[in-house]
């Protein structure tokens, strides 16, 4: 089965202040037990803020490292999941499935790729 990574892009500049509250964390965790229970999910996580974060880059035969916060950037990863999913259409369907637990005047985007396998 096809394996595809779902990016979850988020606004650092302009994330919500509110406490989404304890109904969000319990659907949150109602979700992931399903998706691991149906054997989807191999692994998933939210990552730090870009401010803890380095950039590498390897250009003209030399690396460059910056730290962060990367304020020029509108929208970073802010987590993850990597599933195994019997095809995009159902990659998809866990992915907005995830992002209709948050509340509506919330902003966030899930990046759904298949991991092309060699």
């Amino acid at each position: 089965m096809p394996r595809f990574l779902t990016m979850i892009h988020v606004d650092e500049q302009n994330a919500p202040a509110d406490d989404p509250g304890p109904e969000f964390g319990e659907r949150m965790g109602a979700l992931l037990e399903e998706i691991t229970k149906a054997g989807v999910m191999l692994d998933t996580a939210g990552l730090t803020p870009t401010s803890e974060g380095t950039r590498v880059t390897w250009s003209g035969g030399r690396l460059g490292y910056v730290d962060g916060p990367f304020t020029e950037s509108k929208e970073v990863i802010g987590g993850y999941s990597l599933i195994q999913a019997k095809d995009k259409a159902e990659a998809l369907e866990w992915a907005r499935r995830f992002l209709e637990i948050h509340p509506a005047h919330w902003t966030v985007t899930a990046e759904v790729r298949q991991i092309a396998e060699h």
